[in-house]
């Protein structure tokens, strides 16, 4: 083989098995003792936690910079997968993009409404005021507002996903956040004139998407044509099969220490938040799984499509809560608390979509 061949004119490369090692077959336990540990450190070491979550790029961008690092390495490999070449193809097998961006414009955010709703305003009504319940309800549905961003090519990359598939889904979802975020959160609220920073949003597209891939394409244009294909696939993308993970539990130990006092103190209202939350995950990513099996999407994009739905942009939803109602707040909470619930609830996700995969177009 030509090693100075551009990546152009080398073949597509056979994705790569990938092997459950004993870390990777007890990541739900990492990411539970991920969780403690943050808490742990928050109500330990305050000031210093305090410190740490004023770090950001910018004045008020609201983009914390240990997070934005962490989130660099969680998806840094899976941009060195993309082969740019492939993502023209997006255009001619649409149906997972429109299904993706179906669910989670017009079913996601309206859904958690109704669940919260029904959960604040009358099931759970006996241990929440009311007033604490419209708290909640605003912090929802201001998650469900945000689909997910860089946190999904972790997802996509455990349950196999096509990148360059998923790279357009994000792509997408990003461009219409622009537009339909402010609008839709202002309906459901009911209220008019939300203040969304969009300099947050921009902040935040650019620092935990745009940079990582810009690295990831100029990293794999350089050494598959100085080393070759065949060792950019065996040995250096192996060399980063530990750091996704690593850096994914480090990321929870930082969120949930800038969060702790507000977990510890209010525990009973964060087991009541986590219920809505559960159903609506549930709920968005069966319901896309579903319809991109009945319109016979390939397994590789129903994976990652189910797991866009259901999850969401918790940088933007927590700093758009405090800036909305502030950092003690109901709805502040209620933002956390979707960290909390997401991680080890689509690692469920990915499990079932990965397990069931023979579902999809006779694959094994």
């Amino acid at each position: 083989m030509d090693v100075h061949k551009s990546a152009a004119e080398l073949p597509a490369a056979r994705p790569l098995p990938k092997q459950m090692t004993f870390f990777d077959r007890y990541l739900s336990l990492w990411v539970a003792l991920a969780m403690g540990a943050g808490v742990l450190l928050g109500r330990a070491f305050p000031s210093l936690t305090a410190q740490l979550s004023r770090w950001q790029f910018g004045g008020n961008s609201q983009v914390n910079i240990p997070i934005a690092v962490l989130i660099w390495l969680m998806i840094y490999p899976m941009m060195l997968k993309i082969d740019f070449a492939a993502i023209w193809r997006v255009g001619k097998h649409p149906t997972g993009l429109f299904v993706t961006l179906f669910v989670n414009w017009l079913v996601k955010p309206f859904t958690m409404a109704f669940f919260a709703w029904l959960f604040f305003r009358h099931l759970f009504a006996a241990w929440i005021s009311p007033a604490d319940a419209q708290q909640f309800m605003a912090g929802t549905i201001i998650l469900a507002a945000a689909p997910c961003t860089a946190m999904v090519f972790v997802w996509s990359y455990l349950a196999d996903g096509d990148p360059a598939y998923t790279l357009v889904q994000v792509a997408v979802n990003d461009l219409i956040m622009l537009f339909a975020f402010l609008p839709i959160v202002g309906l459901l609220l009911g209220v008019s004139g939300v203040p969304v920073d969009y300099r947050v949003l921009l902040y935040s597209v650019v620092v935990y998407v745009v940079v990582p891939l810009a690295l990831g394409y100029s990293s794999r244009v350089w050494l598959i044509g100085s080393r070759g294909l065949e060792w950019f696939n065996t040995r250096f993308l192996q060399a980063f099969q530990p750091v996704t993970i690593t850096a994914l539990l480090l990321t929870l130990v930082f969120i949930f220490a800038f969060q702790a006092e507000n977990i510890t103190q209010k525990l009973v209202y964060v087991l009541l938040i986590a219920i809505p939350l559960l159903v609506q995950v549930y709920f968005n990513s069966s319901l896309t799984y579903l319809l991109m099996k009945a319109f016979r999407v390939a397994h590789n994009v129903a994976a990652p499509g189910a797991l866009i739905g259901a999850s969401n942009f918790f940088e933007l939803a927590v700093a758009t809560a405090i800036a909305l109602y502030g950092p003690g707040s109901g709805a502040a909470l209620a933002t956390v608390v979707g960290v909390l619930v997401e991680v080890p609830v689509m690692l469920s996700v990915v499990s079932i979509v990965t397990r069931t995969r023979a579902w999809f177009s006779g694959e094994r």
